[in-house]
């Protein structure tokens, strides 16, 4: 890796392999970022990284799983050096039988899974960021969570599972944004609305509903993938550096406050 590249601030999404988290990768690429590529899916966290070009790079990782985040960034940060941004995209909503579970209804296991890879996993990634910092910090650490309008709404597409933990997540980074303050570091999330992916697809049922609900959006559209990530990538850019503590929604209009 050349000196002109090491040089280049260091961002690492989990959840990058496909998605919402690629499009992240690939704005902060074209935003001048190195960008680790990191999903419970090594392949197309590979995949992603080689598409993104030389000095990028891809990552396997479960955010649920103590140790292997604390090695993901061992291992990140001996390669690549320090990083400056972290976006917590991973996320996982769970469709026994491709339906909504009601609370009635739900097993201990689909509500400790999502606690686990939607809250548990934004903590960890964000806690060793944080450590890592303290111990060596860095101007413009940026970190971004991923929330949910379902958190802000109690989504009907959505289960009770992964509407509490999106909603815990909201006020998690706030509280990520009080304590990583006196670093310079921000923390913010992003609640996306109904944006196309496959996580939106798998809860409609019924060929145009996707179109139904976009009605219901003052826009007048289902978002994309790339709504999103121009959030993010406004969100860790030199222009965002008093914003901090907030939950930035992306959702056409969908919800208003």
């Amino acid at each position: 890796m050349s000196q002109d590249s090491k040089e280049r601030r260091l961002a690492l999404v989990t959840g990058g392999g496909r998605g919402i988290g690629e499009a992240v990768c690939r704005q902060l690429a074209q935003q001048g970022l190195r960008v680790v590529v990191a999903d419970i899916d090594g392949d197309n966290a590979a995949r992603v990284a080689r598409e993104l070009g030389a000095g990028h790079a891809g990552e396997t990782v479960d955010v649920a799983d103590e140790a292997a985040v604390i090695r993901l960034f061992e291992r990140v940060e001996a390669a690549h050096g320090p990083v400056a941004v972290l976006v917590c995209v991973a996320g996982l909503l769970i469709l026994p039988n491709g339906e909504r579970p009601l609370i009635k209804d739900m097993s201990m296991d689909t509500w400790e899974r999502s606690f686990a890879v939607n809250t548990r996993g934004a903590f960890l990634c964000s806690r060793e960021y944080l450590r890592r910092r303290e111990a060596n910090p860095l101007a413009q650490g940026r970190v971004v969570f991923f929330g949910s309008v379902a958190a802000q709404l109690g989504g009907y597409r959505s289960s009770a599972a992964y509407i509490g933990a999106k909603a815990a997540v909201h006020g998690y980074a706030k509280a990520f944004a009080r304590e990583s303050a006196h670093l310079g570091i921000t923390s913010n999330v992003i609640a996306p609305g109904l944006i196309d992916t496959d996580m939106l697809r798998a809860t409609v049922t019924s060929s145009g509903a996707l179109a139904a609900a976009a009605q219901n959006i003052p826009l007048g559209r289902v978002g994309t993938v790339d709504d999103v990530a121009s959030a993010v990538a406004y969100l860790v850019s030199p222009a965002a550096e008093y914003i901090t503590g907030n939950v930035i929604d992306v959702n056409g209009g969908y919800r208003m406050q």
